[in-house]
């Protein structure tokens, strides 16, 4: 990097000590992570470029000036001093890395094409959530942002104050051809049976995936520069699938071996079982259907810890309806896998719960810290989530979606699902499992008709060879706790 990029060019000023973290510092590190977490979807050199453009307004006379004025680096009564609090969210840092990158691909053909819409529109999106490209009228807000002024987007005086380094690293990263890489994704999400309007959501999904591995590596760079002491939580090496494999089979053993079993625990262990077979299958949708008291919460930790190994896949979910229900659940899951201090408190370094219901009496610092992003090895949160993060406005949900790529992705009681959403939450499952290497898994006593739904289009494929339990009728009649009996009077 250039002198004047080294010595001036400044992305954030730490409060506590005035520590400058300098943009092109900031530019390489998102840069490393966006393609880190995109790669989970072979998108690795998308995420990049995402990361070296997406602050580039940064570099301008006017936000150095403002945040140097913002820290006290520049005096009141100095030339270039800007009023901070009048500026505050003003200068437009964000458009001109959208636009540089828009002219750049446009016309590369439908790769290219699709390369600037899609880069384009996650860099100009990156501080307010994504925005809408047109308008309930009809206008074309998204070309009408690309096509903003430069005197108010600065494109012009960053490009023409970079150095011959800066302008090689750019042509570099610029050089890898990712237009051919973003269409042949998008060729490939494609399914047998999707519509076009089916298709287009799907199109969507990707690229608020993208977005997501932008917004979290641009606020990881900010926030680990700003508080170091939290990087070193983030970072903290968790435990391997094979360690905590083998907790969950210490217990297993421990269920095995009680002397006088009652029957439920002999059903209870075929089930385990079942889900303990089905974890060596591929990735894909599958149905665990077990009756109130079959043990399914254990035993779908069973087929996830297995199948997570297996398949070297990054996390656990467990999406549960009711927060009533999610502390019971983590909990028992702690019991089975979390080490503890020489107090027997939980040290919280596997499982991590992330709903509404936590308080700050409960939720202990580490906690609320890796929820901003879902950074744990087994995460339990609500269906209100899951769907934030796919759909939410803004960029706080959307920043959690990319970890759901290559993770095992447990619904508990799905019958829950509102009928409304049913859906949206159809075709996320399919982009998920289909397009992010994800395995999902529908586990309730009442399987909802998912793969029943019209048009078919917006279906899930349920076989019966995905259905972990092989005679699930069987299974009900043995778990079956109450009968009904009509006590009606004739005419009544």
């Amino acid at each position: 990097m250039n002198d004047k990029m080294t010595n001036q060019t400044i992305a954030h000023i730490r409060k506590e000590d005035k520590k400058e973290q300098l943009l092109s510092e900031h530019l390489e590190e998102t840069s490393e992570m966006a393609g880190y977490f995109a790669e989970k979807i072979g998108l690795k050199e998308s995420g990049e470029i995402l990361g070296i453009f997406h602050d580039l307004g940064k570099g301008s006379k006017e936000f150095q000036n403002y945040i140097r004025s913002a820290t006290g680096l520049i005096a009141p009564d100095e030339d270039n001093y800007i009023n901070a609090l009048e500026q505050k969210g003003k200068i437009d840092h964000s458009t001109a890395g959208a636009q540089f990158l828009y002219r750049y691909y446009k016309d590369k053909g439908y790769g290219g094409l699709y390369a600037a819409q899609i880069l384009s529109l996650c860099i100009a999106s990156h501080h307010s959530g994504l925005i809408d490209c047109l308008s309930p009228d009809g206008r074309n807000t998204f070309i009408e942002r690309i096509e903003k002024s430069e005197d108010k987007t600065y494109l012009s005086e960053v490009l023409a104050d970079l150095s011959n380094d800066e302008k090689i690293l750019l042509d570099k990263i610029l050089a890898k051809g990712i237009e051919n890489q973003i269409f042949s994704k998008m060729n490939n999400i494609k399914e047998k049976n999707d519509s076009k309007e089916t298709l287009v959501f799907k199109y969507g999904l990707l690229i608020r995936f993208l977005f997501s591995c932008l917004i979290d590596a641009d606020r990881l760079s900010t926030a680990n520069f700003e508080n170091p002491k939290d990087e070193q939580i983030r970072n903290m090496e968790y435990h391997p699938w094979d360690f905590l494999v083998q907790r969950m089979e210490n217990k297993v053993n421990e269920f095995e071996n009680i002397p006088k079993k009652r029957v439920v625990d002999k059903i209870r262990n075929q089930v385990s079982q079942a889900c303990l077979n089905f974890a060596q299958k591929p990735k894909g949708i599958y149905q665990l259907t077990v009756p109130t008291g079959g043990g399914k919460t254990l035993a779908s930790l069973r087929f996830a810890l297995h199948h997570a190994k297996i398949h070297n896949m990054e996390r656990i979910f467990y999406i549960i309806p009711y927060t009533s229900i999610i502390d019971q659940n983590a909990d028992e899951v702690r019991k089975i896998l979390e080490d503890r201090d020489e107090n027997g408190k939980f040290l919280d370094q596997v499982v991590l719960e992330h709903h509404s219901n936590l308080t700050p009496e409960t939720e202990t610092y580490r906690q609320n810290l890796l929820s901003q992003n879902w950074d744990a090895p087994i995460v339990f949160t609500t269906q209100v989530q899951f769907f934030e993060a796919l759909f939410g406005y803004g960029t706080r949900g959307a920043r959690r979606m990319h970890q759901l790529a290559n993770s095992v992705i447990i619904f508990d009681e799905v019958q829950t699902i509102p009928i409304r959403c049913v859906h949206m939450f159809n075709l996320s499952l399919r982009f998920l499992m289909h397009d992010c290497g994800a395995t999902i898994v529908l586990c309730t006593a009442t399987q909802p008709l998912l793969d029943k739904v019209e048009p078919n289009q917006r279906s899930l494929t349920i076989a019966p060879e995905q259905h972990i339990i092989s005679d699930e009728k069987a299974l009900a009649e043995k778990l079956k706790r109450v009968h009904t009996f009509d006590m009606r009077k004739a005419g009544g």
